[in-house]
């Protein structure tokens, strides 16, 4: 999978943010070559979660804040996304985060040893709607091969979208991946209960759009 499914967005950066990315890289940031493991990261062996994309971090920080018992790495390339999350680790003393601002693909497929992961959220992913542009959707094929070796036997993938096109590719592709098996039985899942309810997807619903969840365990 040559082609990225990501553009490194600039954006504005608040003060509070640029404070943050220079204050407490060190304390939460990963070296690009991190070992994907909670021993390697943690020093323990809880579960590990990742988000891929986590956007501005609220819902991933929601989700480490209720479950201490887990590990979460967040990955995010959108350097105000960063900043925020980091600024809200150390305001609520949260120490089961840390994040990665790598390539999510070479993040998985080079430093993530096998079975490794206990769960993959990927939520609301860039949709890349124009038709000539959707082979950069992340999921695709390829994609999956690598998060199914990613993930332990009975590890979960979390999946959610509002554009029912990619979310019916989604479907399509995993449907027919030989290592998943869809957690609904068939089609799409009902929303997931631990997934958070972002201020972005209420915004979306507000205004009457759609948003598919796909839930998928590993075989």
């Amino acid at each position: 999978m040559t082609i990225r499914s990501f553009v490194r967005r600039s954006g504005r950066t608040t003060q509070g943010q640029k404070r943050a990315l220079s204050q407490l890289w060190d304390r939460y940031v990963l070296q690009p070559d991190a070992k994907m493991t909670a021993a390697a990261i943690f020093g323990d062996d809880k579960p590990l979660h990742l988000e891929i994309g986590f956007g501005m971090g609220d819902a991933l920080l929601e989700m480490a804040r209720a479950h201490p018992e887990n590990n979460y790495i967040g990955i995010e390339v959108y350097q105000p996304g960063v900043g925020h999350l980091l600024s809200l680790l150390e305001k609520y003393e949260v120490e089961n985060v840390r994040v990665s601002t790598a390539d999510a693909m070479q993040v998985l497929s080079m430093h993530t040893p096998l079975s490794a992961l206990d769960a993959v959220y990927i939520y609301f992913p860039d949709p890349w709607p124009k038709k000539r542009h959707q082979k950069r959707r992340m999921i695709q094929t390829p994609f999956l091969n690598v998060l199914a070796k990613a993930l332990r036997p009975d590890g979960v993938l979390n999946l959610a979208t509002d554009w029912e096109h990619y979310a019916r590719q989604m479907l399509t592709l995993l449907e027919a991946h030989p290592d998943f098996d869809n957690l609904a039985g068939s089609g799409f899942s009902s929303r997931i209960p631990q997934r958070p309810l972002t201020k972005f997807e209420q915004r979306g619903l507000k205004l009457g759009h759609g948003v598919w969840d796909l839930r998928y365990q590993r075989r």
